[in-house]
């Protein structure tokens, strides 16, 4: 594993998301909080505009606005576009990147707790994510695999990954979410500085991970307007199994609808507000064991 150089903390991708975004506040204003001596912590607010009007976005998701070809296209003209373009020029160019590692802080209304989530199986990616499970319980690992050309942030490194903690509501802080948020980022400022030292051990053990299989959308009607909700017995169940023939959603005159799968999953992300526009009730997830 080579000397981890450079680490970004990128927080307020999306602008209505206040805990990234204050902590990022918190670390310009306190530098010592984030520095370390074997490596160079650099800071961004990635969408203060969304921010200023407590929005997701302007135009467009920011974080699904890292293609390559988009990223090079120059008659782009959308807010979230050019600032993606900003961005790839501050931290990027893919392949070639100024920074080693990126933390993507995000929040989510979905009772998600303490989520890092990896688009690769790296392994150092993946010791980090073993430690950070060691030394907090509470910290769950969702993996989804990358596309070969992903549009995410933190796709502009090869060692980017989000932690995602919730649930929160859109443009509300919780100061104890915030805390935890705050001292998940610390451990992992801590672990890379300790890589760099080559004081870290390995940890020989296996590692649970949810791994993404697909998504659900709500039923909808030849309209297509929502004609069901998340089942009170499903919601706030993130990462809790959830078996054929269990319900998961209750139409509006209280009709359940049952899982109609024929295995034992995982939802996660379960009625996250901002996904309601994409169409996505839940996404599913299949619990798995890797060995470090």
């Amino acid at each position: 594993m080579n000397k981890i150089n450079r680490v970004a903390i990128v927080g307020g991708t999306h602008g209505n998301e206040f805990t990234g975004v204050y902590l990022i506040k918190k670390f310009e204003e306190h530098l010592n909080l984030i520095k370390r001596p074997n490596f160079e912590t650099l800071t961004l607010l990635g969408n203060p505009q969304a921010f200023k009007e407590s929005r997701r976005y302007i135009d467009k998701d920011l974080n699904r606005s890292f293609l390559s070809q988009d990223l090079q296209n120059s008659t782009l003209s959308g807010h979230e576009e050019m600032r993606a373009q900003v961005i790839e020029k501050m931290l990027g160019p893919k392949g070639k990147s100024q920074v080693d590692v990126i933390v993507d802080l995000h929040s989510t209304t979905a009772n998600m707790g303490l989520s890092i989530l990896l688009g690769e199986l790296h392994p150092f990616t993946l010791q980090l994510a073993a430690y950070l499970t060691s030394i907090n319980p509470e910290v769950k690992v969702s993996y989804t695999p990358l596309e070969q050309e992903s549009n995410l942030l933190r796709s502009l490194c090869d060692f980017g990954f989000a932690i995602e903690v919730g649930p929160v509501a859109q443009a509300v802080l919780n100061a104890e979410l915030f805390q935890k948020t705050e001292e998940l980022v610390y451990a992992v400022l801590d672990y890379v500085e300790r890589s760099n030292q080559g004081t870290i051990e390995n940890i020989d053990s296996s590692l649970t991970i949810y791994r993404y299989m697909g998504v659900i959308d709500f039923p909808r009607n030849d309209h297509g307007e929502i004609k069901a909700m998340i089942h009170p017995q499903l919601q706030f169940k993130d990462y809790q199994p959830l078996h054929p023939g269990e319900p998961i959603f209750l139409t509006f005159d209280g009709k359940a609808i049952a899982y109609e799968g024929t295995s034992t999953v995982y939802p996660i992300f379960i009625n996250e507000a901002a996904y309601y526009e994409k169409g996505i009730a839940m996404c599913l997830t299949e619990k798995q064991q890797i060995e470090l």
